[in-house]
């Protein structure tokens, strides 16, 4: 089957039947959620628990049942790895994690995919695992979703989960939590919102319990089942990786310099904007030009969602901007900020970008500013693999954004090292085409034709190149770029947001 970004995609895969990617806004849910298992806990019963196996006997976890955990300690989190040793000390096998990412800090799972514990992963992929799943593969593909896609799969059910197992930096015995406080305190709780409502089983796990009730409370008492202190449940430094850095580029600060000045002369930056930022090093700095341009022009907007980083509460700190809506938060700052500010609130990924309830936080965007590995001819994005057919990263919230977002700005260089970014094709699309509006690259700035309000609205004040001109330039820099070297095997499913598939990714030849 062809789908509506000309990628060819399986019928079906592994038992899966799959649904054709047909458009952004092409399918329409003609399903109820789904219905979690009705629970009574009387008064003298207790929810604390002394350890992580007294929790997995509890729960009842058994060969091939599903568990899943958050990713907001990210590459500082120690809670999947005292899980899955725990299970494989156990001698549990044929589980499938449900994580919504996986970072370097989890590579000894490769050793319990090794050895049977693990044969299935529906959730993004980081750095090792990523690298290993392209060079071996599991027992089914990896299924890749964006933030909004992963929490649309669990309501529905289409991703049902046995167990999850919730990291808190805060708890107290009968199970209402946050991670805004404590010494491991990494800010909002967005992923675990979907997990606690519509998993048959939770377990929050925590290092800092205390007396009842905890609040402000992001997950309540009434969707935990077990509650169990430990050590640690890792270390929030681990939080701000280094992709989330402010680039130093002097071409890339002229990239995220272009990306301010377009949405003044495209007359999108006034009072009342809304955007959402990426996280990497060029998005960073469109962050803090934006607040510097705002400030000089007395321009107030209304909120920035997130991902959130320090960057952004500064801008509501002096009043830039009026509210921060944090799914996610990705610094230190921005954890001690939702801790404080009224202004800062937290959001679940539901909410944020889930395309199949009753409208999302993406869709009230104005602009969004975005990453990505590669970019093709036809605007179809790359942020999974990199040139060599690599799965190395998530699709993250890229996808959600991009659909809502009134304007979809992708920030990138012309060349990384000797890579070319603009392809003829993607090595994967994991954001497509239809919801790419404009291309910012150090070598010039192209809009898809598509678009041709923005390319009405910006003539004469900003200079615009085809796509196809910057293709050639970086062709004419390096040289046309080397194929990945891809077996037949399918190792992972890009799904779009609403659960159509958008491409495949398949094994990378050793």
């Amino acid at each position: 089957m062809r789908n509506a970004v000309g990628r060819e995609i399986p019928e079906e895969i592994a038992g899966r039947k799959l649904i054709t990617y047909n458009g952004p806004f092409s399918f329409k849910p003609d399903k109820r959620q789904y219905g979690k298992p009705l629970k009574c806990v009387f008064p003298d019963e207790k929810k604390l628990l002394p350890s992580i196996r007294d929790a997995i006997k509890k729960v009842g976890l058994e060969d091939g049942m599903t568990i899943s955990f958050h990713h907001h300690l990210r590459n500082g989190d120690a809670v999947v790895n005292l899980v899955v040793d725990e299970i494989a000390k156990m001698g549990i096998k044929d589980i499938k994690l449900a994580p919504s990412a996986l970072f370097p800090v989890h590579e000894k799972l490769i050793e319990h995919i090794k050895n049977g514990v693990i044969t299935s992963i529906e959730g993004s992929l980081n750095g090792p695992l990523g690298e290993y799943v392209s060079k071996h593969g599991l027992k089914e593909p990896v299924v890749l979703r964006s933030h909004g896609g992963r929490a649309r799969a669990i309501k529905s059910g289409e991703l049902h989960i046995d167990v999850a197992f919730l990291a808190a930096s805060i708890a107290d015995e009968y199970g209402n939590c946050n991670g805004m406080l404590g010494k491991s305190a990494f800010g909002a709780m967005g992923f675990a919102y979907a997990d606690a409502l519509f998993a048959d089983n939770v377990v929050v796990i925590t290092d800092n319990l205390q007396p009842y009730p905890v609040i402000p409370i992001s997950i309540p008492q009434i969707y935990v089942d077990y509650v169990v202190q430990v050590e640690s449940i890792g270390d929030p430094s681990g939080i701000q990786t280094g992709t989330m850095q402010i680039t130093r580029s002097p071409a890339r600060l002229t990239i995220a310099k272009n990306v301010v000045k377009f949405l003044a002369k495209a007359g999108i930056l006034k009072d009342g904007f809304s955007f959402q930022a990426g996280a990497g090093g060029i998005s960073l700095a469109v962050t803090k030009f934006l607040h510097e341009y705002m400030k000089e022009n007395g321009i107030v907007g209304d909120f920035v969602m997130g991902g959130i980083t320090g960057f952004v509460v500064d801008m509501l700190m002096d009043g830039t901007i009026r509210k921060i809506l944090d799914a996610q938060s990705f610094d230190l700052k921005a954890v001690e900020s939702i801790a404080k500010n009224a202004g800062h609130v937290e959001v679940s990924h539901i909410m944020f970008g889930d395309p199949h309830t009753c409208g999302c936080v993406v869709n009230r965007q104005n602009a969004c500013f975005l990453g990505a590995t590669e970019v093709d001819l036809n605007f179809n994005v790359n942020v999974n693999t990199h040139s060599d057919g690599l799965l190395l990263h998530g699709i993250g919230g890229h996808q959600d954004a991009a659909a809502g977002s009134d304007i979809t700005m992708i920030t990138v260089p012309l060349l990384r090292g000797r890579l070319p970014v603009i392809r003829k094709e993607v090595t994967t699309v994991s954001t497509p085409c239809q919801t790419i509006d404009v291309i910012v690259t150090d070598r010039g700035i192209a809009i898809n034709p598509e678009r041709e309000d923005l390319i009405e609205e910006v003539k004469g004040k900003i200079d615009i190149v085809d796509i196809g001109e910057l293709y050639k330039k970086a062709i004419n820099l390096v040289g046309e770029p080397k194929e990945p070297k891809l077996s037949d095997e399918i190792v992972a499913i890009v799904e779009y947001r609403d659960g159509s598939v958008l491409d495949v990714i398949r094994k990378v030849k050793e």
